[in-house]
């Protein structure tokens, strides 16, 4: 190996690339969308009732578990009326019921409700209903996304670091146990491994602590509440953590066993070779396992088909980790101090070829059944978040495909390019790197001469510049490969990238779930009103339709069309539309209808409460008369 020191001392390769890495997730990183939704509750949402409930019951899309106060219900004066804890109703996993105290006063009652869906993804929400009649209330509660909290942004950090540092263990491992063994002998190598063993454990750690105030909302302090952390630990997404810990304890007592010197240090012996084989059989397994720990606790979980997505999911997380961990391996040993570049044997370089080239195929063959289990349709793709995400991972994995044919070409051209006298005069694999001077460097003999043709340079003429060492087609077919591997290197960051923007999208299937759950349990999504009115003329009389869309609480839609009595569409010169709530005396509330020439709209009228508002519609017949006439709507 090369002993001299660098000039000037680099930030490594692998720290850049991490670094890349963390950047382009966090940069595009956004609050991930619910994972399950809620369909329908019992009291319905804005429903004013005569007596009061025994009971508040909410049905979601899919299973739920509930964290610490996972369902409040608070009164008018802010005071909770639940004083037990949540529960599955009839035995459903799909549903949350408390029972209410007694004597509930009359008024506004708020639900507020935070559930851990069975992707492992907590979602949060809030409605109201009121007993008697409709009241302001005291109430006040965050409906906004876990994710998007100073815990939540923290734990997504760590979930994208834990991505990195198991693309870096895993690529490494598979490029010395399966392509190059005396790779483990070059130290940035070692480095890039135990830095992906660290990156790991570190953030495993790390969303172990934080688990607990995810999933309850509580603040950062919290993570080390013991407490918390002894519930965390009996979940399902903390005992995958707590495995993952388990497996990496495992990978450092294996490390320690079978360190990469020794592998480096094997010769044709049987004994080495076995001792290669049992290291394989064991860094598979290890690597297995790991890739378990996200798929038995993430989307495969949940959803269609769970006995066979999730180890479709794990194999899709280990190509990716042999894939792209790989690429940056390979960078590492091109550019790393005694090898110059032309250290890496091309028959190791043909290997990881192979080896990248099936790892690929296995990312597309797993990644269409999960785009299928996870998108459902065509229309998906372009009609919700995580169908456009995916075409965006899609089209760049498409790029780095088209890049990597570049990468195989010079392979091959590498790997029937005959050796240097330099390279032909040390022993294959291992020697490669103990060379005290890199091969090509001044001095280093039968670097000239060796082809002929077309790319092979003139004689006494330098291969890089006037007075630079000579190169041969070997070291251009090299440095072409480490051109090209860097930029896959790099196209595969975007894509690891946006694989974590996916895990925290709500799956399209999901969203059509959600959509038709909440669809069908809701009420009519506009309110329609008509009243009759004396069109100013002996036996005229005419009717107005006011439709408001969606007829809840916020911003609505208002459209008013008047009609003759028998059918036919009139004209009038003026209409007016106010909303009254007197209960709360809120309004009257002008709805600014302006003349659209045949019908009457407005389309930002806002309604701040739900309940039974008063319709105060006045219509001008002539430049003189006008009249004005009255009715109800409930705003939900």
């Amino acid at each position: 190996m090369h002993t001299g020191s660098p000039p000037a001392r680099k930030l490594p390769t692998v720290l850049v690339l991490v670094g890349a890495i963390l950047a382009l997730i966090l940069g595009g990183a956004g609050p991930a969308l619910a994972h399950t939704a809620l369909s329908g509750s019992d009291p319905a949402d804005g429903t004013v009732l005569d007596a009061p409930p025994r009971q508040v019951t909410l049905t979601f899309t899919e299973s739920v578990s509930f964290p610490d106060d996972a369902l409040r219900v608070l009164s008018p004066a802010n005071e909770r009326v639940n004083p037990r804890p949540a529960r599955h109703a009839d035995g459903k996993g799909n549903t949350a019921r408390v029972e209410l105290s007694d004597n509930l006063p009359q008024g506004t009652y708020t639900v507020a409700w935070r559930v851990v869906s069975a992707d492992s993804h907590p979602i949060s929400g809030a409605f109201t209903f009121s007993v008697g009649k409709p009241s302001e209330t005291a109430a006040a509660v965050t409906t906004g996304s876990p994710d998007d909290t100073a815990v939540g942004r923290l734990y997504g950090f760590f979930r994208y670091v834990a991505y990195s540092g198991l693309a870096l263990l895993v690529g490494a491992a598979a490029f010395i146990l399966m392509c190059w063994s005396a790779a483990a002998a070059l130290r940035p190598v070692r480095r890039l491994l135990v830095a992906g063993w660290a990156t790991l454990a570190a953030s495993t750690v790390a969303l172990f602590l934080l688990r607990g105030p995810y999933e309850t909302a509580d603040p950062l302090t919290s993570a080390f509440d013991l407490a918390q952390l002894g519930r965390t630990a009996t979940g399902r997404p903390g005992t995958a953590l707590i495995v993952r810990l388990a497996l990496l304890l495992a990978a450092a007592a294996v490390l320690r066993w079978c360190p990469p010197a020794r592998l480096a240090d094997q010769d044709d012996e049987v004994q080495p070779r076995d001792l290669d084989l049992r290291a394989r059989l064991t860094g598979a397994g290890l690597a297995l396992g790991l890739a378990f720990t996200w798929t038995a606790a993430e989307h495969a979980s949940a959803g269609l088909q769970v006995p066979l997505a999730v180890p479709v999911a794990a194999l899709h997380l280990l190509a990716m980790g042999v894939w792209l961990g790989g690429l940056v391996t390979l960078v590492i040993a091109l550019r790393a101090p005694g090898t110059g570049g032309r250290g890496v044997p091309a028959p190791a370089v043909g290997r990881f070829s192979t080896l990248a080239f099936t790892a690929v195929a296995v990312l597309v063959g797993t990644g269409v059944y999960q785009s299928w289990r996870q998108v459902g349709s065509w229309a998906a793709l372009t009609t919700t978040s995580y169908g456009r995400t995916l075409i965006v991972k899609v089209a760049v994995v498409v790029l780095v495909l088209y890049v990597a044919s570049y990468s195989r070409r010079w392979t091959a051209r590498l790997c029937h390019e005959p050796p240097s006298a330099a390279e032909a005069s040390r022993t294959p694999d291992h020697d490669q790197v103990r060379v005290a001077e890199m091969v090509g460097a001044p001095g280093s003999p039968g670097v000239t001469g060796l082809r002929s043709g077309p790319d092979a340079p003139a004689a006494g003429q330098s291969g890089d510049a006037a007075g630079s060492p000579p190169v041969d087609g070997a070291d251009r077919y090299r440095r072409s490969l480490r051109r090209t591997v860097m930029a896959e290197a790099v196209l595969g960051v975007v894509v690891l990238a946006i694989t974590t923007l996916l895990t925290g999208t709500q799956p399209s299937r999901a969203a059509a779930a959600e959509s038709a759950s909440v669809g069908a349990g809701q009420e009519p999504r506009v309110k329609v009103v008509t009243l009759p009115f004396d069109m100013g003329t002996a036996n005229h009389r005419g009717k107005i339709q006011i439709t408001l869309a969606p007829g809840r609480v916020g911003e609505n839609t208002v459209e008013a069309v008047v009609y003759t009595d028998d059918g036919g569409l009139a004209t009038v010169p003026e209409l007016r539309l106010a909303l009254t709530q007197p209960d709360l005396e809120i309004g009257p509330l002008d709805a600014k209808l302006k003349n659209q020439k045949g019908y009457w709209a407005a389309y930002d009228l806002r309604l701040p409460m739900p309940g039974e508002w008063t319709i105060d519609l006045t219509v001008r017949t002539s430049d003189i008369d006008q009249i004005t006439v009255h009715g109800t709507v409930r705003i939900t």
